[in-house]
């Protein structure tokens, strides 16, 4: 009898600690559901600027990637797991993008993509070699869907980047090609972002030029600030000021926008080949110039091209968004990322890779391309087109202009091939 008194205190304690264990196994029901729910994602960082003078082309960028989502989704995902699109904004700023990149890492991130700004890129591309080689067997890859400083698949080339946008050498060869026998151009102004992408696109343009029309004449080589400018009017005066009749810019974003509207303001009247015209922003300002067919963009692909299965894709994505597919190229690496996990029949990140080595693919506009193993960089079908009135084959207009693209030339994807200096370690 003297010993019940103990007994209870044993048997009130042995119930607080059920309850604890009961209650600690509660809690910890949802996070074990949110790590196999986590198991059962695919998560993509999205990494570009949703905030600040690169937030137009970055919002557009993002919903386009979240649009590839749902395709694939409503195909049964890949290797049955759902793709989620994941933003970090960048403000297009390298410390800021490593900054995110680590946030998406730390979240369970394995695949990274990002366009905007080959600066950008470069840091990125050099975080991912050093985070892989620090972290055997928790590696990541990083899609390259529109930064194109050539020195990202030759020199600082690695294993961990693709990129699926031609370099800025592919497309100035494209250009100047088409150029050279545009025998009314005479005089020639180079306009230019002053970062590593401008660089490389005024020094390609002045080495292509001298080599296939010597007799031009460049009569202005500009640098601005990226993003940083609000009027372009002085930068439109120079030009006007030197009698250029042709303009060659890689601006793109605002600056692209904005500089275009400017022309449109002085009225300066000359021809334009442009890397990224048709942004956001770009064919409103193009209208405003009145330059009907004179404005010119070099890309991998253009509404307009008669591909019906491209059609299908751009008409369902004006549905949704409102706005034209700007990145072909990213339907490309979603659909191939897609098809080299199902090759692999892995997720893993250096099966995936080993997987797009040299793939063989069927682009978005039509036409095969190819991922070059010793570079990773991605050859496709290049288009020149220019922006104006359309005839009955151009069906689609651009932010509601009632202008569109129409297609001037096309190279294939064998005869768009540069050598690459890349030497590349794997693992």
């Amino acid at each position: 009898a003297k010993s019940r008194p103990f007994d209870k205190i044993e048997e009130t304690q042995g119930r607080k600690l059920m309850r604890k264990l009961m209650l600690a196994a509660a809690l910890a029901l949802p996070m074990l559901g949110g790590t196999a729910h986590a198991e059962d994602t695919v998560k993509i960082g999205y990494i570009d600027p949703l905030s600040g003078g690169g937030a137009s082309i970055g919002e557009v960028g993002l919903k386009t990637f979240q649009f590839l989502a749902d395709e694939i989704n409503a195909q049964g995902g890949i290797l049955g797991k759902k793709v989620e699109i994941v933003p970090y904004d960048n403000k297009v700023n390298a410390q800021e993008s490593l900054i995110q990149a680590q946030k998406a890492i730390d979240s369970g991130v394995r695949f990274l993509t990002q366009g905007n700004g080959s600066s950008v890129a470069g840091a990125l591309t050099d975080f991912v070699a050093k985070h892989n080689e620090r972290n055997p067997g928790k590696e990541v890859l990083y899609f390259n869907y529109a930064a194109v400083d050539p020195v990202l698949t030759n020199e600082k080339c690695n294993f961990w980047h693709f990129r699926w946008d031609a370099n800025s050498d592919i497309k100035m060869a494209a250009l100047t090609n088409y150029m050279k026998d545009q025998k009314d151009i005479k005089k020639v102004y180079l306009i230019n972002q002053d970062y590593s992408f401008g660089e490389a696109v005024r020094t390609a343009a002045r080495k292509m030029l001298k080599e296939k029309r010597p007799d031009i004449e460049i009569v202005g080589d500009e640098k601005h600030p990226l993003l940083k400018i609000t009027d372009f009017a002085p930068y439109i005066a120079k030009i006007k000021a030197s009698g250029a009749d042709t303009v060659i810019t890689g601006n793109w974003g605002q600056d692209i926008a904005l500089l275009l509207k400017a022309a449109a303001d002085a009225g300066l009247k000359a021809k334009w080949y442009t890397y990224y015209a048709g942004g956001t922003g770009g064919p409103t300002a193009i209208k405003q110039t009145g330059l009907n067919h004179l404005v010119y963009q070099v890309a991998e692909g253009i509404p307009n091209l008669g591909y019906e299965p491209a059609n299908k894709f751009e008409k369902a994505l004006r549905a949704k968004y409102d706005f034209s597919l700007f990145y072909p190229r990213a339907v490309n690496e979603m659909r191939m990322f897609k098809a080299a996990a199902e090759k692999a029949k892995s997720l893993d990140p250096v099966k995936v890779a080993k997987a797009l080595e040299g793939m063989e693919f069927e682009v978005y506009d039509g036409g095969k391309g190819f991922m070059r193993k010793d570079d990773h960089q991605f050859f496709q079908p290049i288009y020149i087109a220019s922006f104006g009135e359309r005839t009955d084959k151009e069906p689609f207009d651009e932010e509601h202009t009632g202008w569109g693209w129409k297609l001037e030339a096309k190279i294939d994807a064998d005869k768009t091939v540069l050598p690459t200096t890349c030497k590349m370690d794997r693992p």
